[in-house]
């Protein structure tokens, strides 16, 4: 039989990033923590954390915590059929890309997070990669770019984001006097959200090109926004979040007419409980461009 209060503490230690920082989450010391990980271990029989070079899971502990996600999940679907259980609010940790959350994603679940009493802990990522924080234990669910569920998850399709590449009409005449030329792309800087954020290569790869091009590296929607009204480059935009700005024609697109698309889909695991079915829904009632 587990020892939830074991998974409880493993669960803290990734997710907090460390044996302090859990402890402290946990209302417990570093030193109790660290004695919980290794019983669990002495346990199992084998290490559920790898400490060097970065802490991370081992594929025990991945299979651990995502069992310990899925079983938050059905607990408390129990307190609502046993309300003389001790409740607590429900709380989900889930990852999605930045662009989501600082455009659609609080209209889609207000109002089910208001209902259910809800609480989230949203890991922001971007779209390509958020899929491993899922098969990693780390989140209950994600959104993503992959249409290809993992082993004992599934997978939701919830539209597309579409994104322009924008640029104040200065920025433009200045660096696209041609339009969109492999000699403008290669010297006008770009704007790119994180290291693994490939929109930007994906749009220049349909213009058929596939060089170096230099960028501001800017890991935040709202950022990433100004620096492109202050006319520091251009970057893929999706329109409901700058819709005001291209109304104003302070933002202009530097290719008119060309956009790139991304389709965004919802993973969770499967045997997740009531509340994550009811969350899929409200994410599916939502219609994304």
């Amino acid at each position: 039989m587990l020892d939830y209060k074991l998974l409880e503490a493993l669960a803290a230690v990734i997710e907090c990033g460390g044996f302090e920082r859990a402890g402290d989450a946990l209302g417990l010391s570093q030193s109790a923590v660290s004695q919980r990980i290794k019983a669990l271990e002495v346990r199992l029989g084998q290490p559920v954390l790898v400490r060097t070079p970065a802490l991370a899971p081992t594929p025990a502990g991945q299979r651990l915590l995502n069992h310990f996600q899925q079983v938050q999940l059905l607990e408390r679907d129990l307190r609502q059929a046993l309300p003389t259980l001790e409740s607590a609010s429900p709380r989900l940790r889930i990852a999605l890309n930045a662009d989501s959350l600082a455009t659609w994603w609080a209209d889609a679940v207000g109002t089910l997070c208001h209902a259910e009493g809800l609480l989230l802990d949203l890991v922001v990522e971007d779209q390509d990669v958020g899929l491993k924080r899922l098969r990693d234990g780390d989140v209950a669910a994600c959104l993503c770019a992959s249409p290809q569920p993992i082993a004992g998850a599934r997978c939701v399709p919830l539209g597309t984001m579409t994104y322009h590449p924008l640029a104040t009409p200065a920025y433009r005449a200045h660096h696209f006097p041609a339009g969109p030329t492999p000699e403008a792309f290669r010297h006008a800087p770009a704007i790119v959200y994180g290291p693994h954020d490939q929109l930007q290569h994906r749009f220049l790869a349909q213009h058929g090109y596939r060089g170096a091009f230099p960028f501001h590296l800017c890991p935040s929607s709202e950022g990433f926004v100004r620096l492109a009204r202050a006319g520091m480059g251009y970057g893929m935009m999706p329109l409901m979040q700058v819709d005001e700005w291209v109304a104003q024609g302070k933002l202009v697109s530097i290719a008119p007419g060309e956009v790139l698309e991304v389709p965004l889909y919802w993973h969770f695991w499967r045997h997740s409980g009531e509340l994550i079915e009811r969350l899929t829904a409200a994410l599916s009632a939502l219609s994304l461009r």
